[in-house]
């Protein structure tokens, strides 16, 4: 009887062995000896079985960072990092399948093929921020603070693109780009000289009469 993992194996094996999706279920489930109505039981599309392996990969990586003893002792950042260096830790094993499909999806924003993979990691993403926010280790800005995890996507969609052209061994390159990109963007969620002068412009604004009480 097929199940969700074994229909995603399968497909992983057919696309790297010929290089496409297939031409159709009928000839995919026969190959695998299910019945068509097997697959329809689980997807609705190849597409379909594709976006399910990248959400799946997201989703696993967040139960294993999770289930660490040292977890709740993270800050948010370093929640992050610890997300980033483990996701793309676990990718190193569907490496071939991940290059594959991101190039078959190349375009513009984000790949339809990520999309599912997407609400898991912002999902995981708005958790950690809300608590950064919380915990004042993240500056609570007017607007801006709820496009916070529109940053760390557009920064893992980075780091991803970055990885698929990395040469280095063991890809000690990815490790320096999460490293470096995952802290400059938490650098930019906190507190900073501009958030000073901000302040400083809404206590003018609050207190406009200053000039003339001065003799200005």
């Amino acid at each position: 009887m097929a199940t969700t993992e074994s229909i995603q194996n399968a497909y992983i094996d057919f696309v790297l062995t010929e290089g496409e999706q297939p031409k159709s279920v009928y000839t995919f489930a026969k190959k695998n000896e299910m019945p068509e109505e097997e697959f329809y039981r689980y997807f609705g599309s190849f597409d379909a079985v594709e976006q399910s392996i990248w959400a799946d990969l997201v989703k696993k990586t967040i139960t294993e960072i999770q289930s660490q003893e040292i977890w709740p002792q993270y800050s948010a950042r370093e929640r992050a990092l610890s997300f980033f260096y483990s996701f793309f830790e676990l990718l190193k094993s569907s490496r071939s399948f991940a290059v594959y499909s991101l190039k078959k999806n190349r375009g513009m924003g984000t790949p339809k093929v990520l999309a599912q993979a997407k609400d898991a990691f912002e999902e995981f993403a708005g958790g950690i921020l809300n608590e950064g926010l919380e915990t004042k280790e993240l500056s609570d800005r007017k607007f801006f603070s709820k496009r916070y995890k529109d940053g760390l996507w557009v920064q893992f969609g980075f780091v991803l693109n970055f990885w698929v052209n990395d040469d280095s061994a063991g890809f000690e390159k990815t490790d320096e780009a999460i490293e470096k990109g995952v802290n400059v963007t938490f650098d930019l969620f906190q507190r900073s000289p501009i958030d000073n002068l901000f302040e400083y412009g809404k206590f003018l604004a609050k207190n406009g009469g200053f000039k003339e009480k001065m003799g200005l």
